[in-house]
C-alpha cells in the first residue's frame, strides 16, 4: 500500500478522506504505527458518512481496511485527546504529528 497520502496528511496537518468498512470518513490523522504486523493510524474522526460523531475520540484504523484515500485542503490542530506518549506507540511509531 502507498502510504504517501497518509504521510502527507500527518506532516501537513491536513484532513484525510477514506472509505473504511463501507463508510465515507474524513479523518484528522495524528500517527502512523505498526501493531502485530499490521499498520494503523490513530485519528480523530471529523465526519462519518457526512455527519459529525456524537463526541470526539481517537480512533484506530487498520490501513488494510482503508481505501480511496485523499488529502483535503482542510487543516486541523493536534487534538487534546491525542496522547503522543501512549505506550502503544513506543518502538512502533513510523510517523507522528509534530507537537505544538
Amino acid at each position: 500500500m502507498d502510504n504517501s497520502s497518509i504521510l502527507e496528511a500527518i506532516a501537513l496537518r491536513r484532513c484525510l478522506t477514506a472509505q473504511y468498512n463501507k463508510l465515507a470518513l474524513v479523518l484528522a490523522p495524528h500517527v502512523l504505527y505498526k501493531r502485530n504486523d499490521s499498520y494503523f493510524i490513530d485519528a480523530i474522526t471529523i465526519t462519518r458518512d457526512g455527519a459529525e460523531p456524537r463526541e470526539p475520540k481517537v480512533g484506530s484504523y487498520n490501513l488494510a481496511g482503508l481505501s480511496e484515500l485523499g488529502v483535503l485542503d482542510e487543516t486541523f490542530d493536534v487534538h487534546p485527546l491525542f496522547n503522543r506518549m501512549d505506550p502503544k506507540y513506543r518502538d512502533n511509531t513510523l510517523f507522528m504529528i509534530d507537537a505544538d
